[in-house]
């Protein structure tokens, strides 16, 4: 590893790393000099990251986990602490699905509620109980935009991401005296390989022009330093605290065209 890397013989574990965003938090932390150890659940994704990453680092391990399997993660998270103690957690994993609330059946909603919040859970109990020994950690979560303002369809993933919302400040509270800094992400609409094969180019040109400001989707090497900088020392006093990366998606209802271009004539 290059000397001088923020990251440099610090542990990261990043749980669904294999793709998208995770896949890009955990490159730009390999490339920071970071020991990277992913968890997924999909193996063949998995092998691939691992040869990707390998591309940047020699120090990236693979473990192939289901988070809301609380013995599954339990002994992996042993195992990647025993290669070398983690320092920093990111709590990525997390799964998505479509139905309007009424027609929502109960394997749905335990699903999506195991892995994005109860399987986050999990992961945070088990690592942080070896930080706490330790006194000293950072925990960053993943929420979304849909966490703080709910979207037609989504209920579940609505409710999901809302409690990881409050799992965070809760953990920040109860952790902050044993040295653990823990907060939370919140992206908009991000386009990342999986959401490309779903949405159509139609949709996101639709979605874009009537919900975001900045009239485009994100990109994960956009959210990406946000994990980076929370897990740094520059962001050594900031706990409990949630960030949106969202291109103004919340920030208040977007202007028409017709207003935007009134305004310019103003000018």
């Amino acid at each position: 590893m290059t000397p001088g890397k923020r990251f440099e013989n610090k542990h990261v574990l990043i749980t669904g790393g294999a793709r998208g965003i995770g896949l890009e938090i955990a490159a730009q932390f390999a490339a920071e000099g970071a020991v990277v150890s992913l968890f997924d659940f999909n193996n063949e994704s998995l092998i691939g990251a691992e040869k990707t990453l390998k591309s940047i680092s020699d120090f990236v391990f693979a473990y192939n986990v289901d988070v809301s399997d609380h013995s599954a993660v339990q002994l992996a998270v042993l195992q990647a602490d025993s290669r070398q103690p983690i320092d920093i957690l990111i709590n990525n994993a997390g799964i998505a699905a479509e139905s309007p609330f009424l027609k929502i059946e109960e394997k749905e909603w335990r699903k999506i509620l195991d892995v994005n919040l109860t399987g986050m859970f999990f992961m945070s109990q088990s690592v942080c109980r070896l930080m706490a020994k330790r006194k000293e950690g950072v925990v960053v979560n993943m929420s979304s935009k849909n966490g703080l303002d709910g979207e037609f369809g989504y209920a579940h993933y609505n409710s999901s991401k809302a409690g990881v919302v409050m799992l965070t400040k809760t953990m920040a509270l109860e952790l902050a005296h044993v040295g653990i800094r823990v907060n939370a992400v919140c992206p908009g609409y991000i386009q990342t390989p999986l959401s490309q094969e779903i949405d159509s180019p139609e949709f996101t040109e639709n979605f874009v022009r009537q919900y975001i400001p900045m009239n485009r989707p994100g990109k994960p090497h956009e959210i990406a330093p946000l994990f980076l900088f929370l897990a740094s020392k520059e962001s050594s006093f900031i706990t409990g605290q949630v960030f949106i990366a969202d291109g103004g998606q919340l920030a208040g209802q977007k202007p028409g065209k017709a207003l935007i271009d009134n305004v310019e004539l103003l000018s």
